[in-house]
């Protein structure tokens, strides 16, 4: 993309929580970008869902504050269809003076993991599903939006409806023809379980890829719905007494000659996958934070509403936290079932593929797969069951400090600890609002 064709464009970089922060720079930066020509401070990347900065944190005053150096991610330029005025978004990311990577980038955490696979000469293929809601925001708590056709405010469930789909034609045209400019692989999309819920799939590449993507169609659909007067969020939910958001996550490993490693030619897959599966699940408990990073992420974790709680896998079992779909035996694979839509998409791709990764190094075997109804089942271990909770795990576990820099890990921790307290001081019934377009 040409970047000089426009008076301005933008350029950030991901924050733990997955917002973009960055700046608007001049036309004239085109030709620099990639000569260290935009400096933030390395704390921007890890401030509170606010944007404050974290209290006490060593980037801060301990550190006087200092400057890294932003760089354009390899993915590009993409414009920016939800704004009025043409402009185009640059993909950064943090770095220090000497070109080393800033470890508190969460897509810094999921590069390094992806160069471990890479050093065996392996890639990692992965695609998203992700479900969001749409919803009325204009008063004082959220409402189901009106059907563009009827003007009556949506007040039934309405899975697979085409109904309810071709209603809101007008959006999700929108969507497919701006997910084309960005180049973003938007493949089925469904209306879901939930009032106002749809679910999009995105296709498999590479996971590095599949997270730009993930991040910058997030970006895209809160973007669009303000266009046509609705709003959309991804909050893991929306409604109380209603359907949560979740984000699938499907992967499989090929070797250099494309050959999938999952794959034995069966459906049981193959010994590395069977790793690969133990180091998820060993991990599962101790990353809750990273699969359910707000407080309102813990009310979707409720055993039987279709979000897995508890650590297990099977074939073709959609109650479990893993499954191993059937199908094709070239295209064997994982999907991992517990990352609500809130969550961050490199640090979520990180925690898990990390997590294969150290189950393969280590040989790990996994229990035996389970059969039937996964919430009935006595003895599994389950996810930590709230925030403090999943603080205390995440930043005191031998594995994950496998798969993260002690630095990401302290941020975090330091992170949900000050929004931990921030949201203990406001009334519980506007927590809705600061979760709305910023997870």
């Amino acid at each position: 993309m040409d970047l000089a064709q426009f008076d301005t464009f933008r350029v950030a970089a991901v924050d733990l929580n997955g917002q973009l922060r960055g700046k608007r720079v001049p036309a004239a930066y085109a030709g620099k970008l990639d000569k260290g020509a935009v400096r933030i401070p390395f704390s921007a990347l890890n401030v509170d869902l606010w944007g404050a900065d974290i209290e006490n944190s060593p980037l801060v005053f301990e550190s006087g504050d200092a400057d890294g150096v932003l760089r354009p991610t390899e993915r590009g330029a993409v414009p920016m269809p939800w704004l009025t005025r043409p402009s185009a978004l640059v993909p950064m990311a943090l770095y220090h003076d000497d070109g080393t990577r800033f470890d508190g980038d969460p897509r810094h955490a999921l590069a390094d993991v992806l160069d471990r696979y890479a050093a065996r000469g392996w890639t990692v293929i992965a695609a998203t599903e992700l479900e969001f809601t749409l919803l009325d925001d204009s008063g004082e708590a959220p409402q189901p939006p009106r059907n563009p056709i009827s003007g009556r405010a949506l007040e039934d469930e309405a899975v697979l409806s085409m109904t309810e789909l071709d209603a809101f034609d007008g959006f999700f045209s929108d969507l497919y023809e701006s997910c084309a400019q960005m180049d973003i692989p938007a493949q089925a999309a469904i209306s879901e379980a939930g009032i106002g819920q749809f679910e999009v799939n995105l296709n498999h590449q590479d996971a590095m890829r599949c997270a730009d993507d993930t991040l910058l169609f997030k970006v895209l659909v809160r973007g669009l719905a303000r266009k046509h007067g609705f709003a959309a969020t991804f909050m893991a939910k929306p409604y109380a007494d209603d359907a949560g958001n979740g984000m699938h996550v499907h992967f499989s490993i090929v070797d250099e000659n494309g050959t999938n490693v999952l794959d034995n030619g069966g459906p049981e897959g193959t010994d590395l996958l069977r790793h690969a599966v133990a180091g998820c699940l060993t991990a599962m408990p101790d990353c809750t934070l990273i699969f359910a990073p707000h407080g309102n992420s813990y009310t979707r974790l409720v055993p039987g509403a279709h979000a897995p709680t508890g650590a297990c896998w099977a074939y073709e079992n959609r109650t479990a936290a893993l499954r191993i779909p059937g199908g094709a035996a070239a295209a064997r694979r994982i999907e991992h079932r517990v990352a609500g839509g809130d969550t961050n998409p490199y640090l979520m791709l990180a925690a898990i593929l990390g997590a294969a990764m150290v189950g393969i190094e280590d040989a790990m075997e996994p229990p035996t797969p389970i059969t039937g109804n996964a919430y009935a089942l006595d003895g599994v271990p389950q996810l930590a069951p709230t925030l403090p909770s999943a603080v205390e795990q995440f930043e005191n576990s031998a594995i994950v400090a496998r798969i993260l820099s002690p630095g990401l890990i302290r941020n975090m921790a330091m992170t949900k600890r000050q929004e931990i307290a921030l949201f203990a001081q406001r009334p519980t019934e506007r927590h809705w609002l600061s979760y709305l377009e910023t997870v």
